[in-house]
């Protein structure tokens, strides 16, 4: 097996960064799971390291914003900085800078590789951010931020992407069709722990398009994109 020490040397020469305790950095990528399969760990999980980067990572977006976009109104940089912080960016930018590559994970956590892997790499850069803040301070974090997340905010911004699909297309139906669209499940599927929805979205009593999703508020979100597709609203 591959000696994941030697790998975190690898990774630290990879981004440039250099940590003084390698205890911290090797715990931002010890995920739950391997502490269970590997009892005799001395060091813990890294939810406590998420729990702080994701605050510091919070604040280092919200002053990014709250400079970049002077005439932004509050609902609208709340928004902008929920885009940039979500799961799936966040997961990316760790990809990208080849987290995937360093986690400690159980057999079974290894091999997948879909949507709980996802907020693992969303959580392990959270949890390097805590490692990094505590090992170098504010200014690295803001850094490596910069460097590997803030660069998407133009992106964002162009395409709308921060946009809430579910708000967007309740403005357009009321400007162009003057009806405010409804939602309705048409099915779900699957156990209680593992359920799939299927939701339609309607203006009046025409289904515009439907969307599919693990809740609700997904496949409702889902659906409410699809509309703004078909309706050529997306700007």
């Amino acid at each position: 097996m591959t000696n994941k020490t030697t790998d975190l040397a690898d990774f630290e020469k990879k981004i440039k960064i250099i940590f003084k305790d390698k205890n911290l950095l090797k715990q931002a990528f010890i995920h739950r799971s391997y502490i269970n399969e590997n009892t005799g760990t001395k060091l813990s999980h890294n939810e406590r390291l998420e729990f702080l980067g994701d605050a510091v990572l919070e604040l280092i977006v919200t002053d990014f914003l709250y400079k970049k976009y002077p005439s932004y109104t509050e609902g609208e940089l709340t928004a902008l900085r929920s885009a940039l912080v979500n799961a799936v960016i966040i997961s990316e930018m760790a990809l990208a800078v080849g987290m995937n590559d360093y986690l400690f994970l159980s057999k079974g956590e290894s091999k997948d590789n879909g949507k709980a892997r996802q907020y693992i790499l969303a959580n392990t850069y959270e949890a390097f951010i805590g490692a990094l803040y505590l090992d170098q301070g504010y200014d690295a974090v803001d850094k490596f931020v910069y460097k590997t997340l803030l660069g998407k905010t133009d992106e964002i911004v162009s395409k709308k992407l921060w946009r809430d699909a579910k708000s967007l297309v309740q403005e357009r139906a009321q400007e162009f069709v003057n009806v405010t669209p409804a939602y309705k499940v048409l099915s779900e599927s699957g156990p209680d722990h593992d359920k799939h929805f299927t939701v339609g979205i309607y203006f009046g009593l025409n289904l515009i398009a439907q969307g599919k999703g693990k809740s609700k508020q997904e496949a409702e979100q889902k659906a409410a994109e699809a509309a703004l597709k078909v309706k050529d609203w997306m700007d």
